[in-house]
């Protein structure tokens, strides 16, 4: 028997709001909450959650000096296609160049690290 289940996954940001509806875009679903702590909702019943860090450092992957603490991997149908679409959301590239590689690594809008994982 399980000690603890799993509540949601949170991530520290500048702006709680901001950066959900960013994932909102790629994951779909609903998003709850105030400016210091939202919630989405997604469609798969998990929550993604976003606290307000006003000191917030994102990290420099893949350097050490300011490490990834986690990332998200996001399964999709067609890297190419779900690249296209996250770009114009605030997604910047981080490490992409690999055509032969069934992901790639990008930085959401408030610097954390995700990949984009071929399913």
């Amino acid at each position: 028997m399980a000690l603890a289940e799993l509540g949601a996954i949170v991530l520290d940001c500048p702006d709680p709001r901001a950066l959900a509806g960013f994932y909102a875009e790629i994951l779909g679903g609903t998003i709850e909450g105030d400016a210091d702590w939202t919630d989405l909702r997604t469609p798969t019943g998990q929550t993604l959650a976003f606290q307000r860090a006003p000191d917030h450092v994102p990290p420099t992957w893949p350097s050490p000096g300011t490490p990834q603490q986690f990332h998200l991997d996001l399964t999709v149908p067609d890297l190419d296609e779900a690249e296209q679409r996250i770009l114009p959301l605030g997604a910047k590239p981080l490490d992409t160049n690999a055509p032969t590689r069934t992901w790639r690594v990008y930085a959401d809008p408030a610097g954390h690290p995700f990949c984009l994982c071929a399913c």
